[in-house]
């Protein structure tokens, strides 16, 4: 509970009866039992940082920022460090899957040979990683197996607004990366849209909000309005949104793209627990859900927050 410390987490993920955060600063990866709220660190060391893999607090890392969950691995994006991590839950073995520390790229490749540039989110359908590459302005796919990396969509440096397939395809350092297992829900967070990409094709489509114009407008497709959305999750049925810049979690029906505000208020950041918008929050930039409650990193908080 408050007894616990936090310094900017970003990312968080659950597998129902644990939440794992990625503590940001202080480059550990956090496990929270849903029941109690007891706090531990599972790898990491908040006195250091570095690429160094290994159990525990011997592994380092480098401003770790999105995780995601098979349900005995965690696997995260780690943004400083250019790299992608997996972490054994049931040990806290550290290893690194694809990637090399530091080194900025978009190469496509396997293992060490594969190159990112600040990626902040990561999803998994179970069989293969997708990453929220947001340096590169891209979405890339990795084989769990063989930590093959290769570009779905859009093309390295190339930012913009653009629907299409493939390199067609156009984002603006896209931040927050989710998955139903058919398609891939993107926070297309400087874009403030939220975008659709099927997994089996990289076509990528605008389910809502409008490139280019930041509010906090709630409505249906380009009449929604987001600021800065950095999260994202989903319950097969709606996705939920951190709204970052706005401090609210907004709900998105993928089936109509409408928008509503489901808690928080735009303009009004704050520590409150609450109902709706007697909530307030800071900058919250992840969230996750067991399929009954919404878990928040209220990061500038340095929180976590359930939403029931």
């Amino acid at each position: 509970g408050a007894a616990a410390l936090f310094d900017y987490p970003s990312g968080i993920a659950t597998d129902g009866t644990s939440l794992y955060v990625a503590d940001a600063e202080n480059n550990t990866i956090r496990k929270v039992a849903i029941s109690t709220g007891a706090v531990t660190t599972l790898a990491g060391r908040a006195d250091a940082s570095g690429a160094t893999d290994g159990a525990g607090s011997a592994a380092l890392f480098d401003y770790p920022v999105g995780i995601t969950t098979d349900g005995t691995n965690l696997y995260v994006a780690e943004t400083t460090g250019n790299t992608i991590r997996k972490v054994v839950i049931a040990t806290g073995a550290v290893t690194t899957l694809a990637g090399k520390a530091r080194w900025i790229g978009s190469t496509d490749g396997s293992g060490s040979a594969a190159r990112f540039d600040s990626p902040a989110d990561i999803t998994t359908d179970g069989t293969n990683l997708y990453v929220a590459d947001t340096g590169n302005c891209t979405i890339r796919k990795i084989a769990i197996a063989t930590g093959a990396v290769t570009t779905l969509a859009g093309s390295a440096e190339e930012c913009g607004a653009a629907d299409g397939a493939g390199a067609a395809a156009r984002f603006n350092y896209p931040a927050g990366i989710t998955t139903d297992g058919t398609s891939l829900y993107v926070a297309d967070t400087n874009n403030g849209t939220i975008r659709k990409v099927t997994t089996a094709t990289g076509v990528a489509t605008t389910l809502a909000g409008r490139a280019g114009a930041s509010g906090a407008t709630d409505g249906t497709g380009a009449g929604a309005l987001f600021n800065y959305p950095c999260g994202i999750t989903t319950d097969g049925t709606n996705l939920y949104v951190a709204d970052t810049v706005n401090s609210t979690i907004r709900k998105v029906a993928i089936a109509t793209g409408t928008v509503t505000t489901l808690a928080g208020r735009a303009g009004g950041s704050g520590a409150t627990d609450g109902t709706g918008a007697g909530a307030l929050f800071n900058y919250p930039c992840g969230i996750t859900t067991d399929g009954t409650n919404l878990y928040v990193a209220d990061t500038e908080n340095n929180t976590i927050r359930s939403l029931r």
